[in-house]
């Protein structure tokens, strides 16, 4: 699944396009960046953590959140 960004928080810098290491994202000068290629985000969170506005939202397939753990919960 895509990163969502939230054109109302965004204020147009383009980090997101600038820091993701596919480069899914399409931005111009002035224009709220887009999704232009969805299928090949690696879910990296990148352009969520560099986001100076919190404007971009990951969210992860199921598959991913499934297979998350929290290292707090593991014991030896």
């Amino acid at each position: 699944m895509p990163p969502i960004i939230h054109a109302d928080r965004c204020t147009h810098c383009g980090m997101c396009a600038t820091i993701c290491p596919m480069n899914i994202f399409k931005h111009e000068k002035g224009q709220t960046p887009r999704v232009a290629y969805p299928e090949e985000c690696w879910h990296c969170n990148a352009c969520v953590l560099d986001c100076p506005a919190h404007a971009v939202e990951l969210r992860l397939p199921l598959n991913y959140m499934v297979l998350h753990v929290d290292a707090d919960t593991l014991h030896a």
